[in-house]
């Protein structure tokens, strides 16, 4: 069984940076999707980036040029660099595995991820 720990958010001041690491364990990392998505107060939980077991990415267009996935196959990590963050990034970040999925041409369906972490708090502040 496949289990999934986030580490890294935090509060920031807007134009601030963090970076989310995402630890998996009970599984062959690679190769699998993982997906970074988050649901801040009142909203639908959204995707917002995620790598495909061939490493292809894919963002939403609100983070792109500023958030980048990756990930440390060795350390069966994966991380979500967040740049120049602002208010509306504030939500609980969460990463997500999919075993299934190769290539990303866009957030894979919610129903494809296996296995969710429990979250991490990213509070942007102006």
């Amino acid at each position: 069984q496949v289990q999934l720990v986030e580490s890294g958010g935090g509060a920031v001041l807007a134009g601030g940076s963090l970076r989310l690491s995402c630890a998996a364990s009970g599984y062959m990392f690679r190769p699998a999707c993982m997906g970074w998505f988050r649901r801040a107060p009142g909203k639908e939980r959204e995707g917002v980036a995620v790598i495909g077991g061939d490493d292809s990415t894919f963002y939403i267009g609100s983070v792109k040029g500023r958030f980048s996935v990756s990930r440390d196959s060795a350390k069966n990590t994966v991380y979500l660099d967040m740049n120049n963050l602002q208010p509306e990034d504030t939500a609980v970040y969460s990463c997500a595995f999919a075993s299934s999925v190769l290539n990303v041409r866009n957030i894979p369906p919610v129903g494809l991820f296996e296995a969710w972490g429990q979250g991490t708090q990213v509070t942007v502040s102006s």
